[in-house]
């Protein structure tokens, strides 16, 4: 992946990470309010009414008019009007899509796992030529390596103009873009946000239970009132996050190079392994969904590929 797309790739994330965020309920202190029962730090910004009388009653104590936000069972995509771009086109479809799934299911922790999976594979024919593009480059490896062997280090214009149009032959010859296996990282960074606000700024989901986890509390805080089995999501979270990463790997063309990805990867799943920790269950429930569905996607290709 060439400079360019590294900072195209940072601008997203930055954009993204700056527009509609939730916003945390204050005192008037100034101190981050909690729900008493859960121990969870309660959004500002919510997209509809609370359910549990008890939510209701903390917004009412932090002096927070609620009462013009619809029901979480009533919310539409146009409600409370145009709220900026990010808002109005990732963030409440997709929370209205949860709403919707969660009513017919009767569970927002299933209707969770049910929009995750249909959103995979709404995007299967992309990450499927993701994956493809992964296996192809595996195919090219032995011929990538004689190539840099036969360019070590070359600095000449000329030379290095030769080695491109090799390796664009190469390319050619295996059938690999490089820059398709950065298509779905574009879509991978804003998805993970809007579901990340979106489930953050749903009472009608972090007020929730899903097989005797509360969506809306971290294994942090669930674990420091005294439920340790919460640790389990953070356990799995670092094994899908681990095997999905394996998948995906390409190989690289020079033993540097490979070191480098390798330090990388290692970097990339303890630093999740430790926001694990931090998130509500229901982001650790998606990103486990979302993480498996490409370890199965990526073994089922395999195995045509080999096939």
């Amino acid at each position: 992946m060439n400079k360019k797309i590294i900072k195209i790739i940072i601008l997203v994330v930055f954009v993204t990470s700056l527009t509609g965020c939730t916003k945390l309920l204050k005192d008037d202190n100034g101190k981050v309010v909690q729900n008493p029962k859960t121990g969870q730090n309660l959004p500002q910004n919510i997209l509809c009414q609370p359910e549990s009388s008890s939510t209701i009653d903390t917004y009412k104590k932090a002096k927070l008019d609620i009462s013009n936000l619809p029901k979480c069972s009533q919310f539409t995509i146009t409600s409370g009007g145009y709220e900026g771009i990010w808002n109005t086109i990732f963030v409440k479809p997709l929370a209205w899509l949860i709403i919707q799934a969660g009513n017919i299911v009767k569970s927002y922790g299933l209707a969770i796992v049910i929009i995750t999976l249909i959103i995979r594979l709404i995007l299967y024919p992309i990450t499927k030529k993701t994956a493809l593009q992964s296996e192809n480059l595996k195919k090219a490896q032995p011929e990538l390596e004689r190539l840099e062997k036969k360019y070590p280090n070359s600095k000449d214009q000329q030379m290095m103009m030769l080695k491109s149009q090799e390796m664009m032959n190469i390319y050619k010859k295996y059938q690999i873009n490089p820059l398709s296996g950065c298509l779905f990282a574009f879509i991978q960074i804003p998805l993970f946000f809007a579901f990340y606000e979106s489930l953050n700024r749903l009472p009608a989901v972090f007020e929730e239970n899903f097989i005797g986890f509360q969506l809306g509390t971290t294994p942090l805080i669930g674990m420091g009132n005294g439920h340790y089995f919460y640790i389990i999501v953070c356990i799995i979270i670092i094994l899908v996050t681990y095997f999905s990463f394996k998948l995906n790997q390409t190989g690289s063309i020079t033993k540097e190079q490979e070191k480098q990805m390798k330090m990388m990867t290692n970097i990339m799943i303890v630093f999740i392994g430790i926001a694990s920790f931090t998130l509500p269950i229901a982001i650790g429930i998606y990103w486990i969904i979302n993480s498996s569905f490409t370890i199965f996607q990526n073994l089922f290709i395999r195995r045509i590929k080999n096939d």
